[in-house]
């Protein structure tokens, strides 16, 4: 049965007061995300709630230096997802993503937030958004909407460079707790779409929860957010109107929220072995084979991460373009690692479910979350397209297939 909430709406999660973090580096910022994930993973139960929240784990995440960490160091980060420290990012987003996915979706839409108003907000802008994160607001980026209710910017008469805003999104993952959400919105006249960078907490959002019903993934807190009635101004608006679209950064996100689905195929990896050894079954010839397709293919994932961060490095900066040939190998690098990431991830679900048979997909076993919220998670959008694009660039393309993305 699910469990509905009630009446009452959550509890929001309120930032911390800022405190000062001690001096770290990409791999301390690994290695602290690793220490999270046990802590995580015993947690996620308590807030596998639809309607729920993980606040208390990103007050962890805060503490650790994580909601940080995408910034540069003259911000107080360690400038995770440079080129230069792609892998480490990739790396932290698999450890939060095997303690629990529900907190690895949201600490990936905060970086992807930072990550865009580092490279095509202003300085002053960065400056701000650097101030809030240190002091424990969570940045998120909501996209998804219905056509017939989209967000719009419409002009305010005799006010020149404010809107007010019109229209909803769906699948706002951290509605009610998320304070600084950037969102996409419809410019006047089909100028395009312009990012703006909104301070929720000062201007909430009406938020509609009876639309999130998932299967998993219930503590996101996915909710539809109205921003009808609403109003910015300039210092809301990030960038130049499409600069969400441009490649390689809008389809070149895919590669962080594919590392944290591998690291919810490695939890359930683990929680398959623990399964196993407390019920006496590891003696079992064809539970040893599974178990050893199982590594196979978490292995077969880290080459891939890997992979991702030495070709699909993303730049902070848009100021220079990337060659035409250059940003199609990258392109089509991070459609393969997400669409190969899928297969992974679907593979482990099948035989880890006839490792664990229906015992274990039976509540409270820490399983059946596993198999929910890695179910759900991996339902991104448009994976056949992505494929078919990996294909279009090979056949373009009259190089060896050794050669393709180097």
């Amino acid at each position: 049965m699910l469990d509905i909430p009630t009446a009452s709406p959550p509890t929001a999660f309120s930032p911390p007061k800022a405190t000062p973090l001690p001096p770290n580096t990409p791999a301390a910022m690994v290695a602290a995300a690793a220490s999270l994930a046990p802590r995580l993973l015993a947690q996620a139960a308590s807030t596998d709630k639809i309607g729920g929240f993980p606040a208390q784990e990103m007050t962890w995440l805060h503490e650790a230096g994580l909601l940080t960490a995408a910034l540069p160091s003259t911000l107080g980060g360690v400038s995770l997802g440079e080129p230069s420290t792609a892998l480490p990012l990739l790396q932290a987003l698999y450890h939060v993503g095997r303690g629990n996915l529900a907190v690895g979706r949201l600490w990936e839409g905060h970086v992807n937030a930072l990550l865009l108003i580092r490279c095509f907000g202003s300085t002053a802008q960065l400056a701000r958004a650097a101030a809030d994160a240190r002091a424990g607001h969570v940045f998120g980026v909501w996209n998804t909407e219905n056509p017939a209710e989209g967000v719009h910017l419409e002009m305010r008469p005799m006010v020149p460079g404010h809107y007010r805003l019109r229209g909803a999104k769906t699948f706002a993952s951290g509605s009610g707790h998320i304070t600084r959400p950037v969102l996409t919105g419809a410019l006047p006249d089909n100028q395009g779409w312009q990012l703006v960078l909104l301070r929720a907490d000062q201007q909430p959002p009406q938020l509609d929860r009876s639309f999130w019903r998932p299967l998993g993934m219930r503590a996101t807190a996915s909710f539809r957010a109205d921003f009808t009635g609403l109003e910015i101004g300039p210092d809301n608006l990030v960038g130049q109107p499409n600069d969400y679209y441009r490649a390689p950064w809008f389809g070149g996100g895919a590669a962080r929220f594919a590392a944290v689905q591998l690291g919810g195929a490695a939890a359930v990896l683990d929680e398959t072995r623990r399964f196993l050894r407390r019920l006496g079954r590891t003696d079992d010839p064809y539970q040893r084979q599974r178990l050893g397709e199982l590594l196979a293919l978490h292995e077969t994932g880290q080459r891939w991460l890997r992979g991702a961060a030495e070709h699909a490095a993303l730049p902070t900066t848009a100021a220079d373009p990337l060659p035409p040939a250059r940003l199609a190998a990258l392109t089509a690098y991070v459609n393969a690692f997400r669409g190969t990431t899928e297969d992974i991830c679907l593979q482990t679900l099948r035989l880890a479910e006839r490792c664990v048979g229906a015992r274990g997909l039976l509540q409270p076993e820490p399983f059946e979350r596993l198999h929910r919220d890695l179910t759900h998670y991996l339902r991104q959008p448009a994976p056949d397209g992505a494929l078919a694009d990996v294909g279009r660039f090979a056949l373009d393309s009259d190089l060896p297939a050794y050669q393709l993305f180097n």
